[in-house]
């Protein structure tokens, strides 16, 4: 490791909260795995391979959505989930024309805006080298011009003809951004797919954390599949897995660039704590219990307001079967959903020290339901 990557998580002044070198190369490696909605089971073995260190036992299922259980004190009768999903935004090649080139579709909420002049990795059976074309600035009439939706964009991997892409590439193969992961000034910290390495990276901190501790309630560390085509993955681990609890970890919007439109501007900034969401599935109980936990382990965190959905997997956990009380926990980040999403480490160690926390104090904080 160099020595501007060992000081990649390192916290001033505060050593006991600087990230190990471990738990560094599993984020780094979470960051550098693709793992498209859809097409995430390299990034699960690579989560799946970590948790097993301290798990009692993991599984998956159908889908590939990954559990990891810390199993509590059976008279305790309490469990809580701490999730994060797998996927990544990505594209599919839909098409290839007589030209050799690929047409694309977006997976997920792919940013048009932003796609243009990338390099892409085809994942093929053999990966495959491209760029996303962009006319050169010389040849565009570029007064007034409007970015091209995704499926108007293509992909050039240099072959010569619809023959020679078909040899390399097929319908249906996802499609990265190939990035890097890059420190920046201090703790920031760049790379595509923070939405949501980071998430469970902190779900599987939150079970080393309760491993370490054995804590009384059973712990569940969840990596989900397909939130950023719609939730499902936590409609289906949800359903199975009927935990008293379910904390879902995943980005939320630092609105601390300058560029933020006023009327979007709210209060979560780089590097001053994880965001506790209060309003819509995020349970009262859980908002109790998540503050008090920040208290007792002197971790300084935000609010967030959420009035109509948070538009994570809490939103499918709080519905499973007659209701799973659900919290929102995020982790601020700038630029979501381009290849230069910009973290803080600091909130990284925070939100790992908050997961175990409340893992702590689950059991006697149970039960979660409303008092009425």
């Amino acid at each position: 490791m160099s020595d501007t990557e060992s000081r990649w998580f390192q916290v001033s002044g505060n050593q006991s909260r600087s990230m190990d070198d471990d738990r560094h190369a599993f984020l780094t490696d979470l960051l550098t795995t693709p793992s498209p909605s859809g097409f995430e089971a390299v990034g699960q073995r690579v989560w799946l391979d970590y948790v097993r260190q301290f798990a009692d036992e993991v599984w998956t299922d159908e889908y590939g959505n990954a559990v990891a259980v810390h199993d509590g004190n059976a008279d305790a009768d309490v469990s809580i989930a701490f999730t994060g999903h797998a996927d990544e935004i990505g594209y599919i090649v839909r098409d290839i024309t007589e030209d050799g080139f690929l047409r694309i579709g977006a997976i997920g909420g792919a940013d048009r805006t932003v796609s243009k002049g990338q390099h892409v990795t085809v994942h093929a059976e053999t990966p495959v080298a491209g760029v996303i074309g962009q006319t050169a600035i010389h040849l565009r009439d570029y007064e007034g011009e409007e970015y091209d939706d995704i499926d108007e964009q293509f992909v050039d991997v240099g072959a010569d003809g619809e023959e020679e892409a078909h040899d390399l590439v097929e319908v249906g193969d996802p499609v990265t951004v190939e990035t890097r992961v890059r420190p920046l000034h201090e703790t920031r910290l760049a790379a595509r797919g923070m939405d949501n390495r980071v998430g469970i990276w902190a779900a599987a901190e939150a079970l080393r954390s309760a491993a370490e501790a054995d804590v009384d309630a059973t712990v569940y560390a969840v990596s989900t599949v397909q939130e950023e085509v719609g939730v499902q993955g936590a409609k289906m681990v949800g359903f199975d897995l009927d935990p008293d609890a379910a904390i879902a970890v995943d980005v939320t919007h630092a609105t601390d660039n300058p560029d933020i439109p006023g009327k979007r501007t709210g209060p979560v900034e780089l590097g001053a704590g994880p965001v506790v969401s209060r309003g819509s599935a995020n349970h009262p109980s859980l908002v109790d219990l998540a503050r008090d936990a920040a208290e007792d382990a002197d971790v300084d965190v935000q609010l967030q307001a959420t009035g109509t959905r948070t538009g994570t997997d809490a939103d499918a956990f709080y519905t499973a079967r007659s209701g799973i009380p659900a919290l929102n926990v995020g982790i601020p980040n700038r630029y979501m959903h381009t290849p230069v999403e910009v973290v803080d480490t600091e909130d990284l160690d925070a939100v790992g020290e908050l997961l175990g926390a409340m893992a702590a104090a689950a059991a006697d904080a149970a039960p979660f339901g409303l008092d009425l």
